[in-house]
């Protein structure tokens, strides 16, 4: 089973950005996608990004489009978050996880969808 594994996380203050990777063990054809999860305390598991292995569709919450990529790179096995402008409201645990399921594709921003996940990577947005 392939193993994910976050990093990148950190304090940074409102308007900052910061990078986060997710390395996967291996990318095969047996996985449909990758994403990006986080969650805030007491709040539940939410879709940030997501990207298919197919063809590089992505998808992305309202609350972080037009701020944060996502992108993958093959030859690292790694896909990452790229996130601009964060806000006090992104604070949270972020997770990257994967699936073998082709419901993947149908519900991408749905943890449900999603069977493998990273440790995850806190990330503070404070003054």
């Amino acid at each position: 089973q392939v193993q994910l594994v976050e990093s990148g996380g950190g304090l940074v203050q409102p308007g900052e950005s910061l990078r986060l990777s997710c390395v996967a063990s291996e990318f095969t054809s047996d996985y449909y996608a990758i994403a990006w999860f986080r969650q805030a305390p007491g709040k539940e598991r939410e879709g940030v990004s997501c990207i298919l292995i197919r063809d590089d569709t992505t998808y992305y919450a309202d609350s972080v489009k037009g701020r944060f990529t996502i992108s993958r790179d093959n030859i690292r096995n790694t896909v990452y978050l790229q996130m601009n402008s964060l806000r006090p409201e992104d604070t949270a645990v972020y997770y990257c996880a994967t699936g073998n399921k082709v419901v993947v594709t149908l519900y991408p921003l749905d943890p449900w969808s999603y069977d493998v996940w990273g440790q995850g990577a806190q990330v503070t947005v404070s003054s």
